[in-house]
């Protein structure tokens, strides 16, 4: 298996997580997924260090790659004087103020060398089948790698227990010893309990009962809304059609990244003003409306670059745009609007619901331009609305002050 060398850089400013291996392509992809871009004065591929990212980058290589962090664990646990085993998601490596409060150690045995160890030939074979059936269902293949992912996870805790003496008992202690102690997200864990309750159904077929298996108790977290004037900023902050052709498409059409990267010219009829989406989240095709301004600013784009695959293409002929550069993209438009907010591509489309709702669109019609499944879905944007809570009158004002 081959070594990723991760390492602590200085980039652009920031301090960068870094991988250094020698060429290989599928490393290359993994490094893409995660949203990492490519250094060509580093030659290396890097990302911003932050526990949030250095989870995601250990968990695209984790079982592609022997990964070597020493000198990068070295480097954070120096900095904040923590156990190197501790990762905080969301939470910059170098903030000293966070030092008093978090001085916290994994002591369990059972998690030494865990992410070091050989998969047994059980647990492989289970996971083959796992990806058999997953693919005879016709899960997406992000879904099978991810479930892959996460069952591998659970079953490298538990083992060398056998598979079909596993109990409801091993999930708690993998919360509390794995999932709890690295601070992994509340989605991290609704997914792994996801991946084991399928695994145990459809491939052990024991008696252990996975529909006890608790979830964590469910987030409620607003989505990031955007004005329309910081909107306007950041999709005028560009001179590169091309860019910002591609912001304007996720606003203008409230897209997923992944929806816009797999668009091809033949999606855009110009005739009728739609766009159509094909097989987008939950494999579903949907269609939406697009103005004349978008489809003269999309023909100025196809004058220019011609492409002859996807309707965004890389520096090579026929090669898909990837999710890092789009995000560097993203990040320049942030830096040139002089927009401080840690905006995501995903705030676009948010802001995209948001806004239709304002304008008095109906939500029915909103839920099936976003392509939610639920409408408990799209009702999250009535709650970030400001058509109507910015006319109600505080009671402050009434004061005589």
């Amino acid at each position: 298996m081959q070594t990723i060398k991760l390492k602590e850089i200085k980039h652009r400013g920031k301090f960068q997580i870094a991988a250094f291996f020698p060429y290989n392509r599928t490393l290359i992809e993994l490094c893409k997924e995660a949203s990492m871009v490519y250094s060509k004065t580093h030659k290396c591929w890097y990302i911003e260090n932050n526990a949030e990212n250095y989870n995601q980058v250990k968990t695209k290589f984790y079982g592609q790659a022997d990964i070597d962090e020493t000198e990068l664990l070295a480097v954070n646990s120096e900095k904040l004087n923590l156990s190197t085993s501790l990762i905080l998601p969301s939470t910059p490596l170098r903030n000293h103020r966070i030092v008093s409060t978090l001085r916290t150690e994994i002591k369990s045995e059972k998690m030494e060398g865990y992410d070091k160890r050989e998969v047994p030939k059980e647990i492989a074979d289970g996971l083959y089948k796992l990806k058999q059936w997953m693919a005879h269902k016709r899960y997406s293949e992000s879904t099978i790698k991810t479930y892959l992912d996460s069952a591998k996870s659970f079953l490298m805790f538990v083992h060398p227990k056998p598979l079909q003496d596993v109990s409801n008992d091993d999930m708690v202690d993998y919360v509390n010893e794995y999932i709890i102690k690295r601070r992994l997200s509340f989605s991290y864990q609704n997914q792994a309990v996801n991946a084991v309750k399928l695994f145990f159904r459809e491939i052990v077929k024991s008696k252990l009962d996975v529909e006890k298996f608790e979830r964590p108790r469910r987030e409620y977290k607003l989505p990031n809304v955007l004005s329309k004037a910081e909107v306007a900023a950041i999709l005028k902050a560009h001179n590169n059609v091309k860019h910002k052709t591609m912001l304007s498409l996720i606003y203008a059409c409230g897209l997923r990244r992944s929806e816009l990267l797999y668009l091809k010219p033949t999606d855009i009829d110009s005739k009728r003003g739609l766009l159509i989406i094909r097989q987008a989240k939950g494999r579903k095709d949907r269609i939406i409306p697009i103005s004349e301004k978008i489809i003269e600013m999309l023909r100025r784009y196809y004058m220019m670059y011609k492409p002859k695959v996807w309707l965004f293409e890389g520096q090579k002929v026929g090669e898909q745009y990837t999710a890092g550069s789009l995000q560097e993209v993203l990040k320049q438009s942030l830096e040139k609007s002089n927009i401080k907010k840690p905006v995501s591509l995903h705030w676009l489309r948010h802001s995209y619901a948001t806004h239709l709702l304002e304008a008095g669109t109906d939500l029915r019609y909103i839920q099936e331009l976003l392509g939610h499944k639920s409408s408990k879905t799209t009702e999250i944007y009535t709650h970030v609305s400001t058509k109507n809570i910015q006319k109600i009158k505080s009671p402050f004002d009434d004061l005589n002050l």
